[in-house]
């Protein structure tokens, strides 16, 4: 499935075009308010350069296994990197991870809500998976509050699951099966 536009009434998603949203995504890979909860350090430059090409390579690959994408706001500006990667180490099992990162300038406004419910619509609605599951830092309470909001149950602690600067740390996975999915009532629309 390429290209990917999804869009809800205050944020889209689309295909990441480098080099033109380098400098949107740095501001987000950046910045260590953004990555504090995430796997990685803040990114340089040629990180997120690197990250955008094979971002853009991953998309065309057949079969599509990762939708990297740029959530945007109406006026194009990039406000949050969401990924979607299918699980390919079980083929037939139709399953999912969703993750994201929301600029800093972006946070409390329900837009990580918005972003989430696209990539769960992307799977489930377009893609058709029949179950889909995101990780998190046991410190982000925001996260979790969100995947809850959107119906993802809490299913357990992975121990020890990443070596984040120089320290192991776990991930709290919760997930949402197709049954479960309960769209907001205001729908999205979506082109392939």
């Amino acid at each position: 499935m390429y290209p990917v536009t999804l869009t809800s009434s205050t944020v889209s998603l689309r295909e990441f075009a480098a080099p033109d949203d380098v400098d949107a995504v740095l501001a987000i890979y950046g910045d260590p308010r953004v990555t504090e909860h995430l796997s990685f350090e803040p990114r340089d430059r040629t990180q997120v350069e690197a990250t955008l090409t094979s971002a853009t390579k991953a998309a065309r690959g057949e079969p599509r296994t990762e939708y990297s994408l740029a959530a945007v706001r109406p006026t194009g500006d990039v406000i949050a990197f969401a990924r979607l990667a299918i699980d390919t180490q079980h083929p037939g099992q139709n399953s999912g991870q969703i993750g994201f990162a929301l600029r800093a300038d972006q946070w409390e406004q329900g837009l990580g809500s918005q972003v989430v419910e696209l990539l769960l619509r992307l799977g489930f609605d377009e893609l058709g998976l029949h179950r889909i599951w995101g990780a998190r830092s046991p410190d982000n309470h925001a996260s979790r509050r969100l995947m809850r909001k959107l119906g993802m149950i809490e299913e357990g602690r992975i121990r020890d699951h990443l070596l984040v600067r120089g320290r192991w740390r776990d991930s709290i996975v919760h997930s949402i099966l197709e049954h479960e999915w309960q769209p907001s009532p205001s729908p999205a629309s979506s082109e392939r």
